[in-house]
């Protein structure tokens, strides 16, 4: 199973393994807190594709096709979070605000897809 959880929020035992999938630590948070098992930034958006999305809702179809396009090059990390969802609760562990439109949930829709 595959979950998704703002790095900000309490973290829970059901939160199983928890993986951050940003590219940046996020603002104002110690590592303590965040009660991160993995932080795996190669599943992180690219730089570029980052500033270009911006979080914007009418630019998220085409993030999730370039970000999809981006993960596949990526094999090994993506087989990592595989091998853990099945062994388990995953957590996708992120900074975005808009959850619905982060990088997080492209990349949950992307391994459920798999």
């Amino acid at each position: 199973m595959i979950q998704l959880r703002r790095v900000y929020e309490r973290a829970d035992p059901a939160d199983g393994f928890r993986v951050l999938v940003d590219r940046i630590w996020p603002r104002g948070l110690k590592k303590e807190q965040a009660a991160i098992d993995l932080w795996l930034k190669e599943v992180a958006p690219s730089p570029e594709l980052r500033k270009w999305f911006g979080h914007d809702p009418e630019k998220w179809d085409e993030f999730r096709r370039r970000y999809a396009s981006e993960l596949d090059g990526k094999p090994d990390a993506v087989r990592l979070l595989q091998e853990k969802s099945r062994r388990g609760t995953l957590t996708l562990v992120f900074g975005a605000r808009d959850a619905e439109h982060s990088n997080a949930a492209a990349l949950k829709g992307y391994l459920d897809a798999r």
